[in-house]
């Protein structure tokens, strides 16, 4: 039976993985239960079995993403959308297990976020996704990762499209949100992915937990919702 909740139900941020989730038997379950709309963020290129050299490497990443979000509009009353990127942890995987230099590594990740932008622009993804690490790095590392969100934003802003985040846990990110603004994004379109109920900076997609959620609900300020693994079994 279906929750018939009259309103649309947005997942702000899920992946959805036929090789090793449960893939469109999730997207079923959300139907169920009143959801309508979906964001799809493609997993992270390691996860789909590709160790990228060139920022082209990423476009069959994307494109199984989309193959994912096709299937997912064939079950939804609504419909779903991609958003695509590069995972920032990335980074980690280049320099310290790929002996590139942060630097080689910033500007792979930069040309993958450039492909990325060729989805949106063509109106085939709806947003793009980057961030920083969520765990200690070198200086060096969190430095280009700061480059790469930065180039992220600069995207956004010449497409008019927002930028989903993955970073470490905090409830101020105004120092991201001025970066945004700097590369003329709106910080109202840089959204911060995993949030907690409160955020400085940019717009929360919160947990779907019901602490976080009624604190999001408390603060006043808009904040959107996700699962991020709707169909890990």
């Amino acid at each position: 039976m279906t929750d018939d909740l009259d309103t649309p139900v947005l997942d702000n941020h899920l992946h959805l993985d036929p090789r090793h989730g449960r893939g469109i038997d999730a997207v079923e379950d959300f139907v169920r239960l009143g959801g309508t709309h979906l964001l799809v963020v493609n997993k992270p290129s390691w996860h789909l079995g590709v160790e990228p050299d060139a920022p082209a490497d990423f476009r069959p990443v994307f494109e199984e993403t989309l193959d994912a979000v096709a299937a997912a509009n064939d079950v939804l009353p609504g419909r779903a959308w991609p958003v695509l990127g590069v995972h920032p942890g990335l980074i980690s995987r280049l320099v310290d297990e790929r002996d590139f230099s942060p630097a080689d590594a910033r500007d792979l990740m930069c040309g993958g976020l450039e492909i990325a932008s060729e989805f949106v622009a063509d109106d085939r993804a709806l947003a793009l996704k980057s961030g920083r690490p969520h765990y200690d790095v070198s200086d060096a590392v969190w430095d280009a990762s700061n480059a790469v969100t930065r180039r992220a934003f600069e995207l956004g802003a010449a497409l008019d499209c927002a930028v989903q985040l993955h970073t470490e846990a905090s409830e101020d990110l105004t120092d991201l949100a001025a970066v945004a603004e700097e590369s003329g994004l709106d910080p109202t379109k840089v959204v911060k992915h995993y949030a907690e109920g409160r955020l400085a900076g940019p717009t929360p997609s919160v947990m779907s937990e019901k602490d976080r959620l009624e604190r999001a609900a408390e603060a006043g300020e808009p904040f959107l919702m996700e699962t991020d693994f709707v169909d890990d079994p």
